[in-house]
């Protein structure tokens, strides 16, 4: 075949990237002793090891050991030690180390990316171009973080030891997410490796050694479940990261209830991928390419759901097709492999029988036809038209080469279309219209948005997830967070107050009435028709509140939901009315302040004291509506994210008996500031200061069903509320069994948490503080925008 030929065929010889590094490095490991705790290599305590397998082969590459739980009980011990002395080194020393780990990662960047793809199986040219250099950029962003710390966030530190679990589909990429921002925030490591992938993170362990982290401060522990288990359970580790299925995030979040840990969840996803008429459909093609057969499609944030519309349907898939025929399966190792084989045998069984069923369910799956080799886990790309959205390969995460494909006819129907899922992390959205794109990224319950691109990502931009796509981000100022704790005394424990065992009936000069509960912008009688007594500082009867239910808590939860008027409204309406609620309360101080001496016996200078916080509260809440705001970031590349705020959507609160009107308004405030709507559970022992608190509400322009007040047992209402999948958020001042009940109950939907345990609350100036309170009060959505030619 002469050159002419060739040009016209367009056929490509191979580009084989060499791996004689590589195996010279495979050859000189020992990896029975692949443990790095304090600093050391190590056999495991159990002299266990499990094989590595190359996924383009099948065959044996090591055997590595593997950890249990007398090695996680050394690694931990070890972190512990270590973290005093890392914490004082200051931030200066961290991001030197930081830094350094980062060089190292660059000097060292061909061998890491050959062993990535051996290891994984992806192309190496998604590992050369991306993982690598991905990686070495969060370690060298993640060094300004740790030398700036005590300025940019004031009054924190480093959560303390921190338990990481990684997965196989981004091993090193994945490593560097969870390491940097943690060596940057102070914090000591335990960290496990995928066991069908632990080779980069080996090597990355010797870069460790020669770039200066002291002994203790990263260990890095090989294994499977056991060894994942003994982390997350370990009663000495402070903080979980775990990226993985939406499954074991699940068992994870109720394994940790109760236990106080900090916990960040990076899970599984199903992204929209919304192809709109006006789009630039070659553009949009080569997005596809990217978007779902990026890592063989093994990627929690595929665009795995095609959503185009209806009238370029067809055209569209015809392209789609044409493009698929080109793609080249192969050798990862190839410079011009587009797909690379599935991680092992059995996620090909599993890709495979998904497919099987998708087409049961009446979907139709094409494939191109071309040949496979013939050894390793190989898949065909897959796409699947006539794809019902109930159907399993538009809602179940494949984690494979497969795009299932559907159609809408405007806006509206490809928004629901792409919400669509009980999943949340990214969506990807096409159109030459910005006005269209920039109308339609709001409405998409995803963390990460991309306007005509796909699988854009920056250490300086957070990633993360809404719904059972877990919660926390990774990168950017947000992923700090997840490291760092406020800097406080021990919080003293909450105070138990309990109603009188007998109230003395008092008579009354007026006409009985029991304040009902407020649903809806309305005051409604309890489903049950119970209500209990009330007593006041004396033991006196005070009077009845409602004794609400599981229906009522529906009730409550289907207004908030509906009212649309206030997530949608402008943060300056936002804040004017809360200015009103504050101007209204301040009006009747002195009625409230009578009415907590009366009910909690607080002297008249401390009764005053909580009105006039709770006013100034409300006052500065109004004030930061509009001025709590995103951020934007300019990554290393031709475009610009946009970190939005987004409320987190429904809130269920249960407020404490202690300062039972500032606690409650201290909690409803920035909740209302950011545009949430809220299901309040107020204090069991002195509800009747909430049911005075609706009667200012109500006068006070706050729409319907932005706040919702459900009285009663505080125990049992909180079991509801996190137990309902349509609730979003849960905050719970109480008791500590109270607080571990509902984290076990909330992985329904993976609904936010934050839990006192049994804790009083610094509302002025700890985590109960406006601040930490506002950035419980949203989500952040990074919508990304290219920009030039």
């Amino acid at each position: 075949m002469n050159v002419m030929q060739r040009y016209e065929a367009m056929e490509y010889a191979a580009a084989p990237e060499g791996r004689g590094e590589a195996d010279k490095w495979l050859a000189s490991r020992k990896f029975d002793q692949a443990l790095f705790i304090a600093g050391e290599w190590r056999k495991a305590a159990s002299g266990k090891t499990f094989d590595v397998r190359e996924p383009s082969t099948g065959k044996k590459l090591c055997a590595v050991s593997e950890a249990g739980k007398a090695d996680i009980d050394d690694a931990v011990a070890a972190a512990r030690k270590a973290l005093p002395r890392w914490q004082a080194a200051g931030g200066y020393a961290r991001a030197r180390v930081l830094y350094a780990i980062g060089r190292a990662m660059q000097r060292n960047a061909r061998l890491f990316a050959v062993l990535e793809s051996i290891d994984n199986g992806k192309p190496i040219r998604e590992s050369r171009d991306i993982d690598v250099p991905l990686a070495v950029r969060h370690f060298i962003h993640h060094a300004g973080w740790a030398q700036r710390l005590d300025r940019e966030f004031p009054d924190h530190a480093g959560v303390g030891v921190a338990g990481q679990i990684i997965p196989w589909n981004f091993p090193l990429l994945m490593l560097a997410w969870k390491i940097a921002p943690a060596l940057a925030a102070g914090c000591t490591i335990v960290l496990k490796p995928a066991e069908f992938t632990p080779l980069t993170a080996i090597l990355f362990t010797e870069i460790c050694e020669r770039a200066g982290v002291p002994k203790g401060v990263v260990n890095i522990v090989h294994g499977g479940p056991e060894a994942g288990a003994a982390i997350v359970d370990h009663p000495d580790i402070d903080k979980i990261a775990f990226t993985g299925s939406s499954e074991v995030g699940k068992i994870i979040r109720r394994a940790t209830a109760g236990t106080g840990k900090k916990l960040s969840l990076e899970l599984g996803g199903k992204s929209p991928f919304v192809v709109f008429e006006d789009a630039d459909l070659d553009s949009a093609v080569e997005g596809l390419v990217d978007g779902i057969w990026f890592n063989q499609g093994q990627v929690c944030c595929a665009g795995s759901r095609l959503i185009v519309q209806e009238g370029i349907a067809e055209a569209f898939y015809a392209k789609v097709k044409a493009r698929m025929r080109q793609l080249r399966v192969g050798d990862p190792l190839d410079k011009n492999t587009d797909i690379g084989p599935l991680v092992d045998t059995a996620q090909l069984e599993r890709v495979a029988g998904m497919v099987k069923e998708g087409s049961r369910q009446g979907a139709s799956c094409w494939q191109p036809e071309m040949a496979l080799p013939a050894s390793g886990y190989y898949f065909l790309p897959t796409l699947a038209t006539d794809v019902a959205p109930a159907n399993i390969l538009a809602q179940e995460e494949v984690f494979g080469p497969v795009l299932a494909a559907m159609t809408f006819r405007d806006i509206s129907e490809a928004v629901e279309l792409a919400n669509n899922t009980r999943y949340g992390l990214a969506a990807s959205v096409w159109s030459e219209n910005i006005n269209v794109a920039l109308a339609v990224a709001p409405q998409l319950k995803a963390g990460v948005v991309w306007i005509n691109g796909t699988n854009m990502f920056d250490a300086a931009a957070g990633f993360g997830g809404y719904r059972e796509s877990g919660f926390g981000r990774e990168g950017g100022r947000e992923g700090m967070f997840e490291y760092l704790t406020l800097r406080k005394k021990p919080a003293a424990p909450l105070k138990a107050i309990e109603a009188p065992a007998a109230i003395e009936p008092v008579e009354a000069d007026f006409i009985d009435r029991t304040p009902k509960l407020f649903i809806g912008g309305k005051q409604v009688r309890p489903d049950g028709n119970y209500a209990y007594q009330v007593a006041d500082a004396k033991g006196r009867l005070a009077g009845e509140a409602g004794l609400g239910n599981r229906k009522d808590i529906r009730d409550a939860v289907s207004a908030a939901r509906a009212c649309k008027a206030w997530p949608t409204a402008t943060a300056y309406n936002r804040s004017q009315v809360l200015y009103f609620l504050a101007e209204n309360l301040s009006l009747r101080a002195n009625e409230f302040a009578e009415r907590l001496v009366g009910l909690t016996g607080a002297s008249a200078k401390a009764a005053r004291a909580e009105v006039d916080a709770s006013v100034e509260r409300l006052f500065e809440a109004a004030g930061m509506a509009d001025k709590f705001e995103g951020a934007v970031h300019q990554p290393p590349a031709r475009v610009v994210t946009l970190a939005l705020h987004e409320p987190v959507g429904v809130i269920g609160m249960v407020a404490p008996d202690t300062q039972p009107l500032f606690g409650l308004v201290a909690m409803l405030a920035p909740a209302l500031a950011m545009g949430n709507t809220v299901v309040a559970v107020p204090s069991q022992r002195w509800p009747l200061l909430a049911t005075d608190l609706y009667q200012v509400i109500e006068t006070s322009d706050v729409p319907a069903g932005a706040v919702n007040i459900v009285t009663g047992r505080r125990a049992e209402l909180a079991k509801v509320l996190a137990r309902h999948d349509d609730v979003d958020g849960l905050w719970l001042v109480a008791e500590a069994e109270i607080c571990k009940e509902a984290e076990f109950d909330s992985t329904g939907n993976l609904k936010r948490i934050w839990a006192t345990h049994g804790r009083a609350v610094d509302w002025i100036a700890g985590d109960g503080a406006l601040e930490p309170m506002l950035r419980r009060s949203v989500e952040v959505k990074n919508v990304w925008v290219p920009y030039g030619d």
